[in-house]
């Protein structure tokens, strides 16, 4: 359900932000045009969503994984399921990140449509994202891109790139994530 105090047509990312409730759960993005309201994560997606954000947390001193953080990418403003954000292009003050993650993950939830997703992913790559996974935790895969090149599927024991050399990260141990309680 979208909330009526947010205008679904806006021509710019800039009266996008100025919206009052933006940042309501769940999350409001600015893509392609329109404001458009996340789905609301299942249990799966959620468990998903914490224990990778504490897995490369706990392995990762150079870089800081981040849950729903907003990300100023112009003329979008994407809130990816996962931000992973190198230390030094993090700031002491709060509000959103300026730019592309240098890592995206997104967890797709079963109404949302891959498409979009990959546009997101795209806009993201093409503007200094260097890694980004999409996650389909029904499909038991995820599409990896790196830099610009064309994405790859992994599936089960296929060992996952990751930045920062974290260690094996494989497909079935992510999606064992969603057991994890």
């Amino acid at each position: 359900m979208q909330s009526s105090s947010i205008n679904n047509c806006l021509d710019t990312l800039d009266a996008f932000l100025k919206q009052p409730n933006i940042e309501t759960s769940p999350a409001w993005e600015f893509i392609q045009g329109q404001a458009k309201q996340k789905p609301m994560p299942t249990l799966f997606h959620s468990r998903l969503q914490r224990n990778l954000v504490n897995k490369i947390n706990s392995q990762s001193k150079a870089y800081e994984a981040i849950q729903e953080l907003r990300c100023i990418v112009p003329p979008l403003s994407p809130v990816p399921d996962i931000v992973v954000v190198k230390n030094d292009r993090l700031w002491d003050e709060d509000g959103p990140l300026q730019g592309s993650p240098d890592w995206l993950i997104e967890i797709r939830s079963p109404d949302q449509s891959t498409l979009d997703l990959q546009k997101k992913i795209l806009h993201c790559l093409s503007n200094g994202t260097q890694l980004a996974w999409l996650i389909d935790i029904q499909r038991q895969q995820i599409w990896v891109w790196q830099n610009q090149e064309l994405p790859l599927i992994y599936a089960g024991t296929d060992i996952l790139p990751t930045l920062d050399n974290l260690s094996d990260l494989t497909v079935k141990a992510i999606m064992a994530m969603t057991q994890q309680r």
